[in-house]
This record gives C-alpha cells, sequence and structure tokens, in this order.
C-alpha cells in the first residue's frame, strides 16, 4: 500500500518569500500556455488551454504539430524548459535569473529550430498594466529553491484535488492549471445551463460566458499574490441564496466577500496533522453548500462514498 502523504510533504509557501519569482514564472508560464492554445483544437470552457502538473513541474500534455506531437514542459527539479516531439526531435532552455524578453526569444527561437512557428498574441492576460512579452525587461528573477517549492505545492493539491474530482460521475474538468490567473482548479458541473457571465476587468465577457455557461461549483488552489497569503478556495457560478452563510469546514475557513469565494490558507492545510484530511474537508463541504442550496440533483452526479480518500 502507498504510505500516506503527510506534512512534510507540503513545503512552505510564503508569497513574501518568492514575489519576484512567482511574477516573472507567471509571464513565463502564459508564453508556453498561449503556445498550447495556438496549437490546440479548442474544448469547451477553455480547457484546451491550462497546463497540468508532472511529476517534475507542468506540462502542456501532448499538443498537434501536422504528424506529430509536440510537448513542452518546464521541469523544476533540473530547471529545464523541455521542447520535444514525437519524431525525436528535441531543445532545451536552462531556467535562471533572465527576462521574460530573453525567455520569450528564447522558447520561439527553440520552437523555429524544431520548424514550428507559432503566432501568439504577446500580451499578457488577467494582469493589471500587461507589458507584451518581448518588451518585459522588468521581470527576470528565478529563484531555482523557490520555484521547486511551488511545483511541490502544486504537486500536493493537484493529488488531493484528483481524489475529490474521482467522487464525481458527472460533468466534471480535469485539474488543471490556469496560466492567466496562474492557479490550479477543478470544476464540477450540474448540467444545467447558467445565466449569461457580466465578466470582469480581468476576464471579460467573450471569455466568462465560454467559462461559465454552465452552473458550476469550482475549488481550486492560488500560490498567492501582493499582501495575499497562499490559499485554497471554492465559489459556485451563479451563486445560491445563502452561499456566504454556509457552514463550511475546517474552521480556520471562511467567506472573503471581496473575493466572493470561500478561501483557506495553505499554511492551515500545510500545518495540519493530516493535511489531505483538512483538504478534502474543505472541498467537500463547500461543494455541498454550494449543490445543496442550488438543489442539485446530487444522486445522479456522485458516486457512492465509502472512504474516498
Amino acid at each position: 500500500m502507498t504510505p500516506a502523504a503527510g506534512p512534510d510533504d507540503w513545503p512552505a509557501l510564503a508569497y513574501a518569500d518568492w514575489a519576484d519569482t512567482a511574477a516573472t514564472l507567471h509571464m513565463w508560464t502564459q508564453i508556453v500556455g498561449k503556445i498550447r492554445m495556438r496549437l490546440t483544437p479548442p474544448v469547451n470552457h477553455w480547457w484546451h488551454v491550462p497546463l497540468y502538473v508532472s511529476a517534475r513541474g507542468l506540462t502542456t500534455s501532448p499538443m498537434p504539430d501536422g504528424g506529430r506531437t509536440l510537448e513542452i514542459a518546464f521541469d523544476f527539479i533540473d530547471h529545464r524548459l523541455d521542447v520535444v516531439c514525437s519524431d525525436g526531435a528535441r531543445q532545451a532552455i536552462q531556467l535562471r535569473p533572465v527576462s521574460v524578453a530573453v525567455f520569450y526569444r528564447e522558447v520561439m527561437a527553440a520552437l523555429a529550430t524544431l520548424g514550428v512557428t507559432p503566432r501568439i498574441w504577446t500580451t499578457p492576460c488577467e494582469v493589471e498594466a500587461p507589458v507584451r512579452f518581448e518588451d518585459d525587461l522588468a521581470h527576470k528573477s528565478y529563484d531555482a529553491d523557490a520555484a521547486h517549492r511551488f511545483w511541490r505545492a502544486l504537486a500536493q493539491a493537484d493529488r488531493v484535488m484528483k481524489v475529490f474530482r474521482g467522487r464525481f460521475i458527472g460533468k466534471a474538468s480535469p485539474v488543471h492549471f490556469f496560466w492567466g490567473s496562474f492557479d490550479l482548479a477543478a470544476t464540477r458541473f450540474s448540467g444545467r445551463r447558467a445565466p449569461l457571465h457580466p465578466g470582469s476587468e480581468m476576464l471579460p465577457a467573450s471569455v466568462s460566458r465560454e467559462a461559465y455557461s454552465h452552473e458550476v461549483s469550482s475549488c481550486g488552489f492560488w500560490p498567492g499574490g501582493p499582501g495575499i497569503a497562499a490559499s485554497f478556495y471554492a465559489y459556485a457560478y451563479p451563486e445560491p441564496a445563502g452561499f456566504p452563510a454556509a457552514p463550511v469546514q475546517p474552521g480556520a475557513a471562511r467567506y472573503d466577500t471581496g473575493l466572493g469565494e470561500f478561501v483557506l490558507p495553505y499554511e492551515t492545510v500545510r500545518t495540519a496533522a493530516d493535511p489531505d484530511r483538512v483538504l478534502l474537508d474543505f472541498l467537500q463541504s463547500t461543494y455541498d453548500a454550494a449543490a445543496d442550496l442550488a438543489v442539485w440533483p446530487r444522486a445522479e452526479l456522485e458516486r457512492p462514498q465509502g472512504d474516498l480518500r
């Protein structure tokens, strides 16, 4: 039997300790993510754009390139960006402190060497005051230890969120990393259409209406931002009446009115005696609240539960 994960498996991830590296990685993942979006056929809810947690970092998964396939992967153990093709061709870029502009040029040059020349929109998404990749000389930090901790935190969150996803037999997203919002997410669907989403300053209606075309209960992990600690989150769209006041677990979880979602500090999970159980309780209780208050047909959508840890 595989041994259970424990607190030592969850790394410390104080945002202030790696803020500059986080901001740079955000832009680097956007470059790779936009290449995936360009090369991969559209999938409902923009599921053709995220990256996926791998055993070494983050990957695009295989993308079509004519009769062959191409994959781009961040390796946060050996600190490389690997570009590999199904015909055996490959390129590698060392991850080190360079500007977004340099990284963008190196990635596009590596692709061109392999005969791949995707044209992408080079303006970053879902950030304030975006600077085109080719002009961004400000973001140029790469702390290898911090990047490794970030990936380890993602790997733990991904593992537990996949257990939670396995409890649902209705329509559900993969557990995937959205490079625009820089978070790991998983979404369950009731099967019913949702009201048209109004969009936001960071996410225009043309994007959000595809993402939220149907009623959802969504959860995820965000590694933090300026003045905001790394946290797990959960929300519903449309939000049912009474959702903000619903009792959820654990006690450290709270509803953030500014964000419109429940949040649970990563540090609460990381330092718990049983991090997996604490996180699963949060994911399950917030989903229970959303599904019950919105009267989802739960018997049709959920796998009968034993101890599905």
